[in-house]
Parts: C-alpha cells; structure tokens; sequence
C-alpha cells in the first residue's frame, strides 16, 4: 500500500470523525468488503478503528487469520444458514438477522460451542423486494418467535436505507428506524436498558447520526472507491 493510499485513509476516517463528534452515541464502522488486509490492519493499527463489518463468509474467512482482532468484527451482509458454521465462532454480532430458520440455525450452531450470540434485526425500511430485511409490519411477530432462542441476544435493529437523491429524504426513514427500536425494545426486550441502532452509510450517515445511530457503517468512505468488478 503507497504512502499517499495511507494519508488518504487517515484522513477519511478523521474527516468522519469530525463529523461524528456531536454524536458521542455513535461508533464508526469500517466496512472491509473487497479490501486487503493490509488496508485493514492500517485502518486498525494506525487510525484508531475498533470496529469493522464484513459483508461477506469468503471474504470474513480469508481475513480472519491475518487480521488484527482487537477490533471488534460484525458480520454485517446477507447470511445463509448453510455459512453460518464458518463464521459463529469468530464473529462478535450478526447485524443481519431476519428470518426464524436463520435464527434457528445461529442458536444451533451457538449452542453447540456453548457461545452467546449478539445480533440485530435487519429491517426492510424501504420495503424493497430485492432487499433483505423483514418489513417494519412483521416485527413484532418475529421479536415474539425470537424470545425462544436462549443463545441469541438481540441488542438492537439494523437497515440499509433506500438510496436517495434528496439526502432530506433518508430522514422519514431513520426516523421510522428511531421510533421502531423505542416501541419494540420497550415492549419484547425490556432488559436491553440501550438497545443499538446501526444504520447510515457513507452517503448517509450524517441523516442517520440526527436519528440517533449507535454503529454508522462506512466503506468507500474510508477506503476509496472499489474496483468496478467488485461491485456488487
């Protein structure tokens, strides 16, 4: 990795920061999809972050041994049942919880190495059909289902907002994502005296930060643009 790969990292994450700083609440997240584990480690080593989110099992596995694990490490995409056993005893949270099988087969797999698993209802908030997530209605019915499985902790709510040329438009939808964590959280989880919301991304996590986001997940905001065969 250049030098000036470097400084640009640097100050990418202290111009977030910056940015951050009216919000004590909230935690930066270095989202590591596609890049190398030097540009992590880097991130980690030498710029302070303490916590990152992969979106991807390959991806998460081929990291795992090379990378500094002082850092916090949430799997943060999409999770088939068939992957979890690669990644339950390696990860600190799954953000991206939302169906009851997935469920079944996290407390399966936690149970069997005797772990506790910390995780987050994903939510469609825009109830998009080529998304992940349950949609806002179907909440209460899962946190019911949910209360069965004794090695899943549910900590808080994740979403991945609908991508929006107006940014003022991203605040019906982090204000929705507010008000479902106080609703529910009172309601299923009481015990959870500061349930966590995860929400905004690089190009709207300052609309996320005025809702009250505990975890801004930021990727090319950090790292630079990827590469366009990597997008996806």
């Amino acid at each position: 990795m250049t030098e000036t790969k470097k400084a640009e990292i640097r100050e990418n994450i202290q111009n977030i920061r910056s940015r951050m700083s009216a919000y004590p609440q909230a935690e930066l997240m270095a989202v590591i999809k596609t890049r190398t584990t030097e540009e992590i480690n880097f991130a980690i080593r030498e710029c302070g972050i303490t916590l990152v989110g992969e979106n991807r099992v390959q991806e998460l596995l081929a990291h795992y041994e090379e990378m500094d694990r002082s850092a916090e490490l949430h799997f943060i995409g999409t999770l088939q049942k068939n992957k979890v056993k690669y990644i339950i005893d390696k990860i600190d949270m799954i953000e991206s919880l939302d169906s009851e099988s997935l469920a079944a087969e996290i407390q399966r797999r936690a149970e069997k190495i005797g772990k506790i698993i910390p995780a987050l209802i994903e939510i469609n908030i825009g109830r998009e059909e080529a998304k992940s997530g349950i949609f806002p209605e179907q909440l209460e019915g899962f946190c019911a289902v949910l209360k069965q499985f004794p090695n899943i902790e549910i900590r808080g709510l994740m979403t991945i907002a609908p991508i929006c040329e107006d940014k003022n438009d991203y605040h019906r939808y982090f204000e929705e994502m507010n008000r479902l964590k106080t609703e529910i959280f009172t309601k299923y989880f009481p015990e959870v005296t500061s349930p966590v919301l995860s929400m905004g991304m690089s190009g709207s996590f300052t609309q996320a930060l005025e809702h009250g986001t505990n975890i801004v997940r930021i990727g090319e905001g950090i790292f630079g643009k990827r590469n366009a065969a990597d997008r996806r």
